[in-house]
C-alpha cells in the first residue's frame, strides 16, 4: 500500500507538473490577447581582473514583483549571452563557479521597443573571483580533493584521479579517516561502528556489496562527521558517512558521459543528464558496469587435540564478477525561489558469477605427515534487484535560516543467492555434492521532517525534528546435500526462515546562540525502538524495545575567519545489524562457520573530540584530539567447535577506551603544485573483566598522503596510504601500506572531454595479513580481496564547465550534509 501511494504521488507530480510547464510555455492566452510582448535581452560575462570572457556563466531573469524565474541561459565561449524574455520588471542575476553572484537590473527604453527595436542591451558584467566565506565555522577555500571544518570534512570525488572508473567501496578507501578492509567492512579512526548513507538517508546500496555497486562517477562528494550532533540520526558509533550523489539544476539541457576500461577484466559505461526550464527540472543518469575482481590467500594453522598437534594450510583461489546496472529519474518544481518538491525513482540490478576454490593440505605433527587433500569449489550465483523512491518538499521562509523540509521515502530491495558445492577428498573416490540457496527481501519505509528557525540572528536559533523508520527483512536459507542414494537431504542446522522487524521512531531538539567569539548548540535526541527477530521452522522469538536519550553539546570560539576552535561532546549508539542477529550459519567453507547472535546488545558510546582549524593563503590545517568510551563492545570472536572446525561469532566484550590525536591538512606549494595529508594516531584499550584472555591494548597509526602537479591542461597525482599493525581481541593485523597512482588530461577545443589513466594499488601490496590464537589453536595468513587495477576512463560534458575551484552556495534543497 506504502509503494502504491508513493507511485501515485509521484504520478501526480508529474501530471503537475506536465501541466504546469504547458500552462507556462502557452502563457494562457493567443498572442494578442493579452500576452506580453518578448524582448531579446543580450550581454557579455567577463572576468573583472583578466577582462576576459567567462564561458558557461549561469544568466537568471527574474521578476522583480515576486522573484519568479522566467528566464535564463548560459554564456557562449567568450562569455556572449542572449535570452529571450517579456516585457516588464526584471533583474538578473549573474553565477559562475567560483565567483561572487552579481545582481544586475534590466531597463527598458520603451521608446525604441514602440520603434521597432526589441534588443536590451546589458553591455559588460564583470564578476570577480569568489572570497572566503566563514559560515558556521567552516572555511571555503579551493574546491580541492578534501575541504576541512570543525565538525566535517567533505571529500570532492571529481577532483581525484585515483577514483576514476571505480565504485564507492574504492573512493571511501581514499577519504581522509576512512578505511576499507579487504572483505570491504569500512571503519573511521580505526572503528568499524560507522553510519553510510546515501543521500543522507540510509539505503541498502550502503550495506553489503551495494557499495560496488555504485560508482565513483555517479558520486558529487562524501562528507564525514565525526562527531555527530541531536540532529543527525543516533546510529553509528564511529560516526557518520553521507555519499551525495550528483544532481545538477543549471538551465538548459546540460550532463556528462562516462566510460571506462580496466584490467583485469572490466568495463563500464553511464550519463548523468539534466534539462531544466523555467520552474521545471528534469534529472537522470544511468550506469551500466562488468567487473572482474580476482584475489585470494594463504593460511597455515595449527590445533592442539592433546595427544596429535593437527596442522593445515589452505589456498584459496576466488574471482568475483558480473555485471551491475543502476537508473535514477526525477523532477523538481520550484513552485517559487522559496519553495520546492521534487521525486525521484531508482532501480538497481546486480547479476553476479563468483568461483571460489579452497585447497585444503592436512598433517598431523609435522609437514612431513601429510594424510589427506581436499578440494572444495564453490560456483555462486547472485541475483539482486531494489527499487527506491523519494519524496521530496523545501520551504524557506523569511530568510535562508528559517526553513522546512520533508522527505518520504520507500525503497524494496529482493536478493537471491545460490551456490552449488563440489568436493574431493584423496581418501574417498566419492565427490560430496551439495548446494545452498538464500532468499532475502527488505522493505524500508522512513518519514523525516525537520524545521529550523533564528530568532533574531544567524547564530541564534532553534531547530527540531522527527524522523520514523520501519524495516523488514525476510531471509530464507537452505542447504541440500546429496546422499548416497542420490537424493538432496536438507542438513539440519543450516536450514530456516528468519524474520527481522524493526522500528524506530525519533524526536530531536536544538538550540544555538554566539556571544561574540564564542557559540554554542545544544541538543537532545530521544529514539524509541522495537526489535522483533524470528525464527519460523523452529518457532523462536525474540522481541525488544528501549527508548534512549541523546544528548549532544558543541561549543565554539572563533579567534578570526582563519582560526576556530570547537569542543563537542554526544552520544551515540550501535545497533546490531541483521546478520548480526541472524544465527543461520554460512556454508561456503566447510571448516570455517559465520552466524550471528540473537542475544546480542547494542553498543553505546559517548564521544568527546576538541578540534582546531587554521587557514593560511595557501594553505589548511585541521587537527584535533578524541576520546570515546564504549560499553557491550561488539567484536567477532573465533572458536574451535570440532576437531577441525571453527565458528566465528559476535559478542559483547565489554568496555574500550580509545584515545586518538588527528591532523589532517593541505598546501599549495606552487600554482601547479598541491600536497595534502591525512593522519590518525590512537590508542585502544578493551577491557573485558569475565574474559581476561580477549583483552587487547595496542597503538595505531594510519597515514595518506597526495601530490598532485597540474600543468599543460593535464594533472599527475600520487598517493600513498600506511596503516600499522593492530592488536585484536584474538590476535594481530599486520601493517598494510600502498601507492595509486593517477594521471588526467583535458581534450577538445573546450576541454570538455577527460581522459584518465589510474593504477589502484601500483605494486599490489594491499593484502589483509593476519594472526589468530585461541584456546588449542593458532593461524596466520594472508588475503587479497582484489588485485591490482588499472584503469582507463573518459568524460565528456556537455554545457558543463569542469569544476577547478569553489562552487557557490548550493540550492537551499541539497541532499548532503545538513538535517538527516
Amino acid at each position: 500500500m506504502f509503494k502504491r501511494l508513493i507511485t501515485s504521488v509521484l504520478f501526480f507530480l508529474m501530471v503537475f507538473v506536465s501541466q504546469a510547464q504547458e500552462r507556462g510555455g502557452r502563457g494562457g492566452n493567443p498572442r494578442g490577447a493579452g500576452e506580453k510582448p518578448k524582448i531579446q535581452l543580450k550581454g557579455m560575462v567577463v572576468d573583472e581582473a583578466t577582462n576576459t570572457g567567462l564561458e558557461f556563466a549561469t544568466i537568471s531573469i527574474y521578476s522583480r514583483r515576486d522573484s519568479t524565474l522566467v528566464g535564463g541561459a548560459l554564456t557562449e565561449t567568450n562569455g556572449v549571452f542572449q535570452v529571450e524574455i517579456p516585457i516588464g520588471r526584471m533583474y538578473a542575476e549573474v553565477e559562475f563557479i567560483g565567483y561572487d553572484k552579481k545582481r544586475v537590473p534590466v531597463k527598458f527604453d520603451r521608446e525604441a521597443i514602440r520603434s521597432g527595436n526589441r534588443m536590451v542591451d546589458l553591455g559588460t558584467i564583470a564578476i570577480s573571483s569568489g572570497t572566503i566565506l566563514a559560515d558556521e565555522v567552516t572555511i571555503r577555500a579551493e574546491k580541492s580533493e578534501t575541504q576541512f571544518s570543525l565538525d566535517k570534512r567533505v571529500f570532492n570525488v571529481g577532483k581525484d584521479l585515483a577514483n576514476r572508473g571505480g565504485t564507492a567501496e574504492d573512493l571511501l578507501d581514499n577519504v581522509p579517516s576512512v578505511t576499507v578492509d579487504i572483505e570491504g567492512n569500512v571503519s573511521l579512526r580505526g572503528s568499524d561502528g560507522v553510519r553510510i548513507l546515501i543521500n543522507g538517508q540510509p539505503s541498502r546500496m550502503a550495506q553489503g556489496n551495494g557499495l560496488k555497486s555504485i560508482q565513483a562517477d555517479m558520486i558529487e562528494r562524501v562528507e564525514v562527521i565525526t562527531n555527530p550532533s541531536a540532529r543527525y540520526e543516533a546510529e553509528g558509533m564511529a560516526g557518520i558517512i553521507n555519499i551525495v550523489l550528483k544532481k545538477q539544476r543549471s538551465p538548459g539541457f546540460n550532463g556528462s558521459f562516462n566510460s571506462s576500461i580496466s584490467y583485469p577484466l572490466g568495463a563500464g559505461v553511464g550519463a548523468n543528464l539534466n534539462f531544466r526550464k523555467n520552474k521545471i527540472n528534469f534529472f537522470a543518469d544511468y550506469n551500466i558496469n562488468y567487473r572482474s575482481s580476482p584475489g585470494g590467500g594463504l593460511q597455515y594453522q595449527e590445533i592442539n587435540l592433546g595427544d596429535r598437534l593437527f596442522i593445515s594450510e589452505q589456498e584459496r583461489i576466488m574471482n568475483r564478477g558480473g555485471w551491475a546496472n543502476s537508473v535514477r529519474g526525477g523532477i523538481e518544481y520550484f513552485i517559487s525561489d522559496k519553495q520546492q518538491l521534487s521525486g525521484s525513482i531508482r532501480y538497481r540490478i546486480d547479476d553476479q558469477d563468483n568461483t571460489t576454490e579452497l585447497l585444503y593440505l592436512d598433517y598431523i605433527n609435522d609437514l612431513n605427515n601429510l594424510i589427506i587433500q581436499t578440494d572444495r569449489i564453490d560456483n555462486e550465483r547472485e541475483d539482486e534487484s531494489g527499487l527506491t523512491y523519494n519524496i521530496d518538499y523545501y520551504q524557506q521562509f523569511s530568510n535562508r535560516d528559517h526553513t522546512l523540509k520533508v522527505r518520504l521515502q520507500y525503497e524494496d530491495d529482493l536478493e537471491v543467492e545460490g551456490s552449488d558445492f563440489v568436493e574431493t577428498r584423496s581418501n574417498s573416490s566419492r565427490s560430496i555434492i551439495q548446494q545452498s540457496r538464500n532468499d532475502e527481501g527488505q522493505r524500508n519505509y522512513i518519514f523525516n521532517v525537520d524545521y529550523q528557525q533564528p530568532l533574531g540572528s544567524k547564530d541564534h536559533k532553534y531547530e527540531v525534528g522527527w524522523r520514523s523508520s520501519i524495516r523488514n527483512i525476510d531471509n530464507d536459507f537452505r542447504v541440500d546435500s546429496l546422499n548416497l542414494n542420490d537424493e538432496w537431504v536438507s542438513l539440519e542446522g543450516f536450514t530456516n526462515d528468519f524474520d527481522y522487524d524493526e522500528q524506530i521512531h525519533a524526536a530531536y531538539a536544538q538550540y544555538g546562540n554566539k556571544f561574540g567569539k564564542v557559540g554554542f548548540q545544544i541538543g537532545l535526541r530521544a529514539e524509541y525502538a522495537i526489535i522483533k527477530t524470528l525464527l519460523i521452522n523452529d518457532g523462536i522469538s525474540n522481541e525488544r524495545d528501549s527508548l534512549n536519550f541523546f544528548p549532544s553539546l558543541f561549543i565554539n570560539y572563533e579567534l578570526n575567519q582563519q582560526n576556530a576552535f570547537q569542543w563537542s561532546y554526544s552520544r551515540r549508539i550501535r545497533r546490531p545489524r541483521f546478520w548480526d542477529l541472524n544465527p543461520f550459519f554460512s556454508f561456503s567453507d566447510p571448516r570455517n562457520f559465520f552466524s550471528g547472535n540473537p542475544l546480542l546488545r547494542p553498543e553505546y558510546t559517548d564521544s568527546y573530540e576538541l578540534n582546531y582549524l587554521r587557514y593560511w593563503e595557501k594553505a589548511t590545517l585541521s587537527g584535533g584530539v578524541f576520546y570515546r568510551y564504549t560499553t557491550d563492545v561488539i567484536s567477532r570472536i573465533r572458536r574451535l567447535t570440532g576437531e577441525n572446525t571453527f565458528t566465528t561469532q559476535p559478542e559483547n566484550l565489554g568496555v574500550r577506551h580509545d584515545f586518538g590525536i588527528e591532523v589532517n591538512g593541505s598546501y599549495n606549494a606552487l600554482k601547479w603544485l598541491r600536497f595534502s595529508t591525512s593522519n590518525n594516531f590512537f590508542r585502544s584499550v578493551l577491557y573485558n573483566e569475565t574474559l581476561p584472555d580477549l583483552n587487547a591494548d595496542g597503538y595505531v597509526f594510519t597515514s595518506r598522503v597526495t601530490s598532485r602537479i597540474s600543468v599543460w591542461d593535464s594533472d599527475l597525482q600520487l598517493r600513498g596510504n600506511y596503516r600499522s599493525p593492530r592488536v585484536t581481541a584474538q590476535g594481530l593485523r599486520r601493517s598494510i601500506s600502498s601507492i595509486d597512482v593517477g594521471w588526467s588530461k583535458d581534450f577538445l577545443p573546450k576541454k570538455n572531454l577527460t581522459m584518465t589513466l589510474s593504477v589502484r594499488d601500483l605494486f599490489n601490496s594491499r593484502k589483509r595479513r593476519y594472526e589468530t590464537f585461541g584456546e588449542n589453536f593458532y593461524s596466520e595468513g594472508e588475503f587479497q580481496w582484489r588485485q591490482r587495477t588499472i584503469t582507463l576512463s573518459a568524460n565528456y560534458r556537455i554545457n558543463q564547465k569542469k569544476k577547478r575551484q569553489g562552487s557557490r552556495d548550493r540550492s537551499s534543497f541539497d541532499e548532503g550534509g545538513g538535517e538527516f
